[in-house]
């Protein structure tokens, strides 16, 4: 009984995890102007801010699927404009929204647990990625971010 309810502990901090992840990178586009998303790492190879959220939003919309098939199923990713701001938002809020609601409705499976924490892994990983491009292109940092991250 004690195991069962350590698992739904680690479930329920897991899910709250994911769920301040995803709000901090909505926070930072929100915050970011329609030009940012085209800004790259100065003389590094990089790729665009906005092709940093397209990989987050595929993450999630990827993982998604493999949680609902019990097998990973591919990477794919519905936005087509990584420089929009406006199809970025509708997409993440989308993504967010869409895995929010499946893991409520859902008893999750080890393997389900696993890829969730692989897909915050993803998502903080990419949070780091864009500290650096925010600095390198001397922008600016929404409060939860300076709160989070203490940038």
């Amino acid at each position: 009984m004690r195991v069962l309810q350590n698992r739904r502990k680690i479930i329920k901090i897991l899910l709250k995890k994911i769920e301040r992840a995803f709000g901090l990178t909505r926070d930072l586009i929100e915050n970011l102007s329609q030009e940012s998303l085209s800004l790259y790492l100065g003389d590094l190879p990089s790729n665009r801010i906005g092709d940093q959220i397209w990989c987050i939003i595929g993450a999630r919309e990827s993982y998604l699927k493999a949680i609902q098939a019990g097998k990973w199923a591919g990477f794919n990713c519905s936005l087509q404009n990584s420089i929009s701001k406006s199809k970025v938002l509708i997409c993440l809020e989308s993504s967010s929204d869409n895995m929010i609601k499946y893991l409520q409705e859902i008893t999750l499976s080890d393997y389900q647990i696993e890829m969730l924490f692989d897909l915050l892994e993803h998502e903080v990983m990419h949070h780091g990625q864009l500290i650096r491009y925010i600095y390198e292109n001397k922008l600016e940092f929404p409060k939860s971010w300076n709160e989070r991250y203490t940038v």
